[in-house]
């Protein structure tokens, strides 16, 4: 596996070198916008709206809408001075407890390995770790950008999460229909409580769970024909009424 990232992390007077990998390789069906009258491929342009000419690209700058056609340009050394210096350290800041992190605050997922094998103070920080149940919570700059991340045992390595900032979540609270919380009947919660244990599982297993649309898709790619394509009606989602709530709990819990 290719390293994406190499540096070290730092907490206290310790400094430990590390590798950042991809903890996830995510496999999207890459489509093409075609031309469907002759099926060549659609490209697009950078193209100037008030001359109506193509734009190479040394004469692109970025600049940020104002609104009612007013833009703040900024010149490519500007961009440089602002982006956050280069640092090949994760800066540990404080250790707090695994169960204290919001799931919202959660971005992506990397793996942490040494720098070099049987590294003595990396495996130690990650014994540490997975004996507290702690992640230790720390910044760090990769692709011209500062994160802010949570480190934690994992496996035989450790796991670094990058975090989104406050400013990036939105409050669950603008959602107008979470205002009010309905009464459940004392029954409704029982049967509810027996449908969840019922249902409950030891441990999580993903592999039950596959992407049926991509599996689609390849099956087609590999018969490269249209007569075995079909259409899907989609089924129509319709939601249990309240009327209805009780009858569904024990209808569920006697299937």
């Amino acid at each position: 596996m290719k390293a994406i990232w190499s540096g070290s992390i730092a907490f206290g007077l310790v400094n430990m070198p590390v590798k950042l990998y991809s903890a996830v390789s995510q496999r999207p069906v890459n489509f093409k916008l075609i031309h469907e009258a002759d099926n060549s491929p659609i490209e697009y342009r950078r193209w100037c709206k008030n001359g109506e000419h193509e734009v190479p690209w040394n004469e692109v700058v970025k600049g940020v809408d104002l609104g009612e056609g007013s833009f703040y340009v900024f010149s490519k050394r500007e961009l440089a001075d602002l982006r956050p210096k280069r640092s090949d350290v994760i800066e540990v800041e404080e250790f707090v407890d695994t169960g204290t992190i919001p799931p919202i605050l959660v971005d992506q997922n990397y793996y942490l390995a040494p720098d070099k094998k049987e590294q003595k103070a990396f495996f130690l920080l990650r014994e540490v770790l997975q004996k507290s149940s702690r992640a230790a919570i720390g910044s760090f700059v990769m692709r011209e950008r500062r994160y802010v991340c949570a480190i934690q045992a994992y496996g035989p390595g450790m796991l670094l999460t990058t975090l989104n900032y406050n400013d990036e979540v939105r409050s669950i609270e603008e959602i107008e229909e979470l205002a009010a919380t309905p009464a459940f009947k004392k029954n409704e919660l029982q049967l509810a409580e027996q449908l969840v244990e019922k249902m409950a599982a030891a441990k999580l297993d993903l592999s039950q769970y596959h992407d049926d649309y991509l599996k689609a898709i390849k099956e087609a790619l590999e018969r490269r024909d249209k007569e075995h394509l079909v259409k899907v009606k989609e089924e129509e989602i319709v939601a249990t009424s309240d009327s209805n709530l009780l009858d569904a709990l024990k209808a569920s819990l006697e299937g």
